[in-house]
């Protein structure tokens, strides 16, 4: 093969005139694995042709081996091999060529190849766009989380500090309403609570925008998100919620990108993404939204509240259900309030059953989310089952957006969801006459004695989340099941090579190891989690314990930090973790299989939540790396320290690895909750890059025994 013609060569010596000098940056949003195996391979193919190349790999412990400007200024070519952005500002004026870390790992030579041939970068040039295959369906399913795990912080800090200072400085007072009182230390707390609520749905509509955009598109995503929120703007009663932040988010990203399209001169380029494109978007989003958009919210706000008006001598039943329906449908938006004030202006003329049917349905939501991440904890990422102990506290004080990040989430799943148990709520408050004497929902007015038929109103209440709970989690595993079933990927995009965007280590932070977030990741956009149904008993394993287990095991607990020279993984891995044939057919089989190999170190507690956790993970992507290799994971409490096992299988497993080979090499890897540090993650890196290296893999392959198979996986450290 050879190099396209492209600039000369920029070598620094007069013997390397002729020498090629390359950079590159990997880089995968979730994980490790794929980010240093990208790196290896990329090294491995530079090395091989007389090509000098240094890499910066972006992973879960940080930028490591970063590029400086010096790398830069004698660079030949950049290679960007990333799932996940990488600002190219620093590479101005130089060949640069983006693609999905799948192809760093998959076609290292071709990317070599076609460098050169690459589009220079022009300063203010979009961020990288990865390019595997199918990447592009998966944007907006990206960005929209991206926005959810930046506004989850907000809607916890702030429905928390309002829930605390309704429960302890709130109290009804007789001229209607739940209050707190004025200069009060709790309506200070109060105030607190309600900024971080006001700044929530701008942030959602921001981090949308950022996440299609970039930094550009931050400030009209934001703007944007502020306008929907305010109602007052386009003489609406109330704002567009959370709907009109993600309409606002969208709009403002793909604006953006259409902006940068348009070709402006030389010396006007600095001054775009700083200037000009955030001051034409945000102006021209503010004022759509204000006179196009605005009038229909408007107009819906107003006849809704017209309609409602000429059904008060319904049956209540009917009118509870809808009431129920509407004060479920968008949490804050203008269907919400217009149901939700219909019942406030009713209390002054003396009918406080409508408000009644209202504050069983207010609850709904929240409690009914929460629940469900209690009722089927494989469905959700850890991100989201924190927030769910934060809604169920929020939903007892009648704070409905607590129920905010899971709709933004899966609006397809969670929003009908709460529909249905907010219409049972209301209208089981309808039948039963209950009555609410303030403006407000919830468990609290109850217990504040707001509330005429209490029983009821909690029966309400009980059956409506319940009913919330189990749908959302029926609707969530069958929207998971259909798209494990329909592509094998884990975020449901279509083509092979998305496998990768989740199928290395993931982090939620510094020293996780776990399939999730956010963040989104929340930066991490927070991911979403899939179902991990059981399918039958694990394999029985061989046993292999030595007369050294307990002492072998015994020195892996203390070998975390600081192990010997001796040690493998930093002890993580001993020869009671190895098996040299893993009896297991399928994917399922071989991780119980391999939970149970890790079982024998005693630091296994619960085996089944060991399985669910990594089958979790699977669900999200595959963990299988090609190259015959599959590294499952978990981050679970179900083990009391870490541990790492590894298997071989003669005939290979199945693992939907994207160069389609078999697994034959299976580590496993499980870290507690509680896990400081990022040795295991280092661990990881360094275990990546090793198996990159085909004559290891063969001789791990061919090693007879588990103290062979130590021998040689004592190579990586």
């Amino acid at each position: 093969m050879t190099i396209p013609a492209g600039p000369p060569p920029t070598g620094g010596g007069d013997g390397e005139q002729q020498r090629l000098r390359l950079l590159a940056v990997t880089a995968c949003p979730t994980g490790i694995a794929h980010t240093y195996m990208a790196a290896e391979k990329l090294a491995q193919a530079a090395e091989s042709r007389g090509i000098d190349m240094k890499v910066e790999t972006q992973g879960s412990i940080g930028a490591e081996n970063v590029l400086d400007d010096n790398d830069v200024k004698h660079a030949d070519g950049i290679i960007v091999a990333a799932d996940k952005d990488v600002d190219l500002s620093r590479f101005a004026g130089k060949r640069v060529l983006t693609v999905g870390v799948a192809e760093g790992i998959r076609h290292p030579e071709q990317l070599i190849e076609r460098v050169m041939s690459a589009p220079v970068h022009t300063p203010g040039g979009a961020p990288t766009a990865p390019a595997s295959g199918g990447k592009e369906r998966s944007v907006g399913y990206k960005a929209l989380m991206n926005g959810v795990s930046y506004m989850i912080p907000f809607v916890v800090v702030g429905g928390l500090l309002i829930a605390i200072s309704l429960s302890l400085g709130g109290h009804t007072d007789p001229s209607g309403g739940l209050v707190i009182p004025k200069d009060s230390f709790w309506m200070d707390i109060n105030n607190i609570g309600v900024i971080g609520f006001t700044l929530m749905v701008p942030i959602l509509s921001g981090y949308i925008a950022y996440a299609i955009g970039d930094r550009p598109a931050l400030v009209p995503g934001m703007v944007g998100g502020w306008i929907a929120n305010t109602g007052e703007l386009y003489d609406s009663k109330a704002g567009a919620g959370f709907i009109g932040a993600i309409v606002t988010g969208f709009l403002a990203g793909y604006l953006v990108l259409w902006i940068k399209k348009v070709p402006v001169p030389k010396f006007a380029r600095p001054i775009m993404p700083i200037i000009v494109i955030p001051i034409v978007a945000t102006t021209a989003l503010g004022m759509f939204f204000i006179y196009v958009i605005g009038k229909p919210i408007s107009w819906v706000f107003e006849n809704l509240t017209d309609w409602l008006s000429g059904m008060t001598g319904t049956s209540a039943i009917l009118l509870g259900a809808i009431l129920g329906l509407m004060i479920a449908f968008d949490m804050g938006g203008p269907v919400n309030k217009t149901a939700f004030l219909f019942g406030a202006g009713l209390i002054a003329t003396g009918n406080q059953t409508v408000m009644g049917m209202c504050a069983a349905a207010i609850p709904v939501m929240p409690l009914g989310q929460g629940l469900a991440t209690l009722i089927r904890k494989r469905l959700y990422t850890e991100q989201e089952r924190e927030t769910g102990l934060a809604s169920l506290f929020m939903g007892c004080f009648g704070i409905s957006e607590g129920a905010i990040p899971f709709a933004a989430a899966r609006p397809a799943q969670v929003i009908p969801a709460n529909m249905l148990g907010g219409a049972v709520a209301g209208a089981i408050a309808g039948v039963a006459g209950v009555e609410d004497a303030v403006p407000h929902g919830g468990p609290i007015v109850a217990v504040l004695g707001a509330v005429s038929g209490v029983p009821m109103f909690f029966v309400a209440v009980v059956i409506g989340s319940a009913v919330t709970a189990l749908t959302t989690v029926a609707l969530v595993d069958l929207a998971e099941r259909r798209r494990r079933g329909e592509a094998g990927l884990a975020l449901g995009v279509g083509a092979r090579e998305a496998v990768l965007v989740g199928a290395g280590v993931g982090a939620t932070g510094a020293g996780a190891v776990t399939g999730a977030s956010g963040s989104a990741g929340v930066g991490d956009v927070p991911k979403q989690a899939g179902p991990a149904e059981s399918a039958g008993a694990a394999v029985p394993g061989d046993r292999a314990d030595g007369a050294d287990t307990a002492k072998e095991a015994e020195s892996a607990d203390e070998a975390e930090g600081d192990g010997d020279s001796g040690d493998v993984l930093s002890g993580y891995l001993t020869e009671q973790t190895v098996k040299v044939r893993l009896g297991a057919a399928d994917k399922e089989a071989a991780i119980r299989e391999m939970a149970e190999l890790l079982g024998r170190t005693g630091k296994v507690v619960d085996p089944e939540e060991l399985v669910a956790t990594a089958l979790r993970r699977e669900a999200q992507g595959t963990t299988g790396l090609g190259e015959e290799i599959a590294i499952p994971h978990a981050k679970t409490d179900a083990v009391s320290a870490p541990v790492v096992g590894f298997a071989r299988s003669a005939e290979g497993v199945e693992w939907d690895s994207p160069d389609g080979t078999k697994a034959r090499l299976v580590f496993m890897i499980a870290v507690p909750e509680a896990a400081a540090g990022d040795e295991h993650l280092r661990i990881l890196a360094l275990l990546s890059r090793k198996l990159m290296n085909a004559e290891f893999r063969e001789r791990l392959l061919a090693a007879p025994d588990e103290s062979a198979v130590l021998g040689v996986l004592r190579e990586v450290g």
